[in-house]
Order: structure tokens, then C-alpha cells, then sequence
């Protein structure tokens, strides 16, 4: 027998990869070998890492700006634009997020390494799912998100609503996962590989027969339904409200930015770039799920008056809007011509990542300064009391709405006119209506910042203690100056963006 010959491994190219990974084992097994550290030093350590990863993540945007995008790994990974963006979108999510997290452990005893080091490993997992070629590479990056998500979930193991939400989470999301992994099953009956590439030439050069038709579509279908559970699409979003209010604060952060992103970026894989030839097929699909997304999320918004659950319906609805982007990709998937659907996609997933990051933010601090009360009644008076938080907030609530001069209102505007350059009139106008809905949902919050009455303490009093962690401030500005800056000035991120619709198979 000839002797084995493993595949060629390009190291710097997947250097990102391989800081992240290391990162977090390091941290991990050093954190459990020493005593507990200095406060604040597992979370500077762990942001180190995520923003050497990022830099890294640049300097591969600028080799393949020059040298052109390819594959590595034996065709295992990708290595092109829009893995990069997708990697540098989720390791921005991290290093806010972690911001958060420090103080939020610190106040209730649990600061140690596991949690900062799930974060590590759930980006790891995001960012193969960004760059996979191979539709098994893909579920495992996607497990390894979403072990990481369970474990974070449950984190806060004295409460046990996070035990409660942590449970939800693991048993739906085992069902999701064993649909992906027998629509895997079935894509690879149909096309006879699980290598994108392949998927594609197969496709491509072949007629198929009734049989295999039959293996492709049943498999697309089942693929759909593990992917709508992972970004919360109607009618998969049943356990997005429970596992959001449940959760540490932080941790539905990240969900809501890198579990999105991630999950998004795997539905272009498998769609648009592995399924074109299938398009009039899934993209029907789209449109039911977007439009399901859109109205379900937006009208179940307003009626709530816990703000992490009016803020996992807003995240349903803006899944939906994002779904919208997907549909105007699926015109024009595998031509010459991508048109602006992945475009709008991109840009709207780093925007909504940080400004939803934003918005949980501010939500911790004054969850944490009302004894864990994220209802409508802890935000009055916030505005008498930190009129720079409740600034804040406003911008990232106006962002959410859309309204103009705010990162979400390019993102938004973008993913609309993709579907209008595409003649998808009537998604794009129940989007537009859904927007309106789902500013409603916002101006209570609003309202209560700015109009309501101080909120008071356990004796009847005004409360005028609200504490800003540094590191959370940290982040809320980061998040507000971002906003705020691609509002007025988007120029540069669009052009930037443009470079993500070459893909490497």
C-alpha cells in the first residue's frame, strides 16, 4: 500500500484559527492549574486574544485581496473575503461581549476561566462554520457553537431560570442538529460528496435522476430546518424568549451577535454557494420563513414587558429581515453577477451585532443595579438618573427601528433595496411594514427611559445609584461610536463589503 500522504496545511493562513483554539486551551488549562487571578485579567487576556486573531483575520483580507481566494485544508476550509468579514465581525462580538462579562462574574463569585473560555471556543466554532467547504466541517464548527452556547447558557448556576434556559437550549438544539446531519446525509446520496466544490461540479455536470432529485430536495429541506432553529426563524424560534431571559445577560449577548452571524454565514454556504443549481427550489422557502420572521417577531415585540424578551422577539424579527437578504441572493446564486443580496447580509450582521451588544450593555448595568429587574420599570428615570446611558440606549434603539443617520438604517435600507433590484416588491414592502411595527416595541422602551418616573428602592425612594462598570462603558461607547459613525458615513463599509461574493471551492 502506498504510504499516507497527509493534505498540504497553509498555518498562517490559518493562524485566526489556531490563536482562538490555542487561546482558549491555554486559558483554560492555566486557569485550572494556578489560583484565581487578578480581577479583570481573564477577561484582558481573552480579548488579547480575540483581537490578535482579528488583526491576523486583516492581514489574510489583504493577502486575499492581492493573491486572489482559494481553499485549504484539502478543500476542507475556505479561505476568501467572506470568511474574513464573518471572522472579523465575530471577533469584534467577543471582545465587546467580554467587556461585559468581567464585572457581571465578579459581582456574583463565578470569575474563573470557563466562561471566557467557552467564548473562545464558540468563536472558533462560529468562524469554521463561516469558512467551511465541506458540509461536515460545518457541523462541526456548528457543535462546537453550539456546545459552548448550552454550557453558557446555564453558566449561572445559582439561578435557575439560566439552569432552565440551559436545558431548553441543549434539548431542541440536539433535535436541530440531528436534522442538519441527516440533511447532510441525504445531499450526500444526492451529489455523492459533502465537499462543496464537489456538491457543485457534481451539479453541474450531471443530470440527475428522479431518485437523487428527490435525496438533493429532501436534504435542502432538512438542512432548513437545522439552520432556521439556529438563527430563530418562525416557526424555529420557540426557544429563543425563554433561553434569552434566562440567560446571563452577557451570554444572550453573544448569542444574539455571534450565534447569529455564524449561523447565517453557514446558510450561504450551504444555499447560495453549495446549492445555486436548487435555488428556485429553497428560495420559496426563504421568502416563507423571512416573511413568518418579520411579522411574528414584530408583533410579539410590543406586547411584552420583560426587555430580554422584548429583545428576542426583536431579534426574531430582525432574523427575518436578514432571511430577506438571503432571498435576493437566491435570484442571482452562481452567476456571474451575485448581485447585493450577501452584500446587504454582511454589512447587516456587523452592524446588528454590535449595536444588539450595545443595547444587552446597558441592559446589564441596570439589570444589575435593580437586583436582576430587566422589566419595563427598572429603565424609568433612567434618564434623571445617567443621562449618558439613556442616550446611548436611544441611539441603539433608534438603530434597531432603522432611522436614519444609524448603522441600522443602512443596514436595513440595504437588504430592502437588494430585494426591490431583485423585484421581490412584496417582501420588501412587509418588511418596510414590519420595521414600523417593531418601532413601536422600541418607543416603549423609550418612553420609559425618558418620560416614566424615577424607579425606586425596596423602601419607596427615589433609586439614584446606578453603577457603570468600566468595562461595560468601554463597550457601550465602542458600540454607540460605531453605530453612529457608519450611520453618517457608510461609504467605507459598503466598498469594503463589495468583496465578500467571491467565494473559494
Amino acid at each position: 500500500m502506498p504510504p499516507f500522504v497527509g493534505p498540504e496545511v497553509a498555518w498562517f493562513a490559518l493562524s485566526p484559527l489556531l490563536v482562538l483554539s490555542g487561546g482558549g486551551l491555554l486559558l483554560l488549562v492555566v486557569g485550572a492549574l494556578t489560583g484565581r487571578w487578578p480581577r479583570g485579567l481573564y477577561a484582558a487576556v481573552t480579548a488579547t486574544v480575540a483581537g490578535t486573531a482579528a488583526v491576523l483575520a486583516a492581514i489574510q483580507w489583504s493577502r486575499i485581496a492581492d493573491d486572489g481566494p482559494s481553499t485549504l485544508v484539502a478543500g476542507a476550509l475556505s479561505y476568501d473575503a467572506f470568511a474574513q468579514f464573518l471572522t472579523i465581525t465575530i471577533l469584534i462580538s467577543v471582545i465587546l461581549v467580554v467587556l461585559l462579562t468581567d464585572e457581571d462574574l465578579h459581582e456574583s463569585d463565578a470569575d474563573g476561566p470557563e466562561v471566557y473560555g467557552l467564548y473562545l471556543m464558540a468563536a472558533t466554532g462560529g468562524i469554521i462554520m463561516a469558512a467551511a467547504n465541506d458540509l461536515i466541517v460545518l457541523f462541526l464548527g456548528l457543535e462546537a457553537l453550539s456546545l459552548a452556547l448550552y454550557v453558557l447558557a446555564a453558566s449561572a448556576r445559582q439561578r435557575s431560570d439560566s439552569q432552565e434556559s440551559g436545558l431548553k437550549y441543549f434539548v431542541l438544539g440536539g433535535f436541530s442538529s440531528a436534522f442538519f446531519l441527516y440533511g447532510i446525509a441525504l445531499i450526500y446520496g444526492g451529489t455523492g460528496s459533502t465537499n462543496i466544490g464537489r456538491i457543485v461540479a457534481s451539479l453541474q455536470s450531471s443530470v440527475t435522476t428522479g431518485g437523487d432529485n428527490a435525496l438533493v430536495l429532501a436534504g435542502i429541506a432538512l438542512l432548513l430546518v437545522g439552520l432556521g432553529f439556529k438563527v430563530a426563524a418562525v416557526p424555529f424560534h420557540v426557544w429563543t424568549p425563554d433561553v434569552y431571559q434566562g440567560a446571563p445577560t452577557p451570554v444572550t449577548a453573544f448569542m444574539a451577535s455571534v450565534g447569529k452571524a455564524a449561523a447565517f454565514a453557514a446558510i450561504v454556504r450551504v444555499l447560495v454557494v453549495a446549492l445555486p443549481f436548487y435555488r428556485e427550489d429553497w428560495r420559496p422557502a426563504i421568502w416563507l420563513l423571512a416573511v413568518l420572521s418579520l411579522v411574528v417577531g414584530s408583533a410579539l415585540a410590543v406586547v411584552q414587558t420583560n426587555v430580554k424578551r422584548m429583545l428576542a422577539y426583536s431579534s426574531i424579527s430582525h432574523a427575518g429581515f436578514l432571511l430577506v437578504a438571503i432571498e435576493a441572493a437566491g435570484h442571482r446564486a452562481g452567476e456571474a453577477d451575485p448581485g447585493s443580496g450577501v452584500v446587504a447580509l454582511v454589512i447587516y450582521l456587523l452592524a446588528y451585532s454590535v449595536l444588539v451588544i450595545g443595547t444587552f450593555a446597558v441592559v446589564t448595568v441596570v439589570g444589575r443595579n435593580a437586583s436582576g429587574d430587566v422589566t419595563l420599570d427598572a429603565f424609568k428615570g433612567l434618564s434623571t438618573r445617567r443621562p449618558a446611558l439613556a442616550l446611548a440606549l436611544t441611539v441603539f434603539l433608534f438603530a434597531q427601528a432603522g432611522v436614519p443617520f444609524t448603522s441600522g438604517f443602512v443596514a436595513k435600507f440595504g437588504v430592502i433595496q437588494a430585494a426591490v433590484e431583485e423585484r421581490s416588491y412584496a417582501i420588501a414592502i412587509i418588511a418596510m411594514v414590519a420595521a414600523v411595527i417593531a418601532a413601536f416595541l422600541y418607543l416603549r422602551i423609550m418612553v420609559s427611559v425618558w418620560l416614566s418616573g424615577e424607579s425606586s428602592d425596596v423602601d419607596g425612594e427615589p433609586d439614584q445609584t446606578l453603577r457603570i462598570p468600566i468595562g461595560a462603558g468601554l463597550a457601550i461607547a465602542a458600540a454607540a461610536a460605531f453605530t453612529l459613525v457608519v450611520g453618517v458615513m457608510p461609504g467605507w463599509l459598503i466598498s469594503t463589503a463589495e468583496a465578500v461574493t467571491t467565494y473559494a471551492r
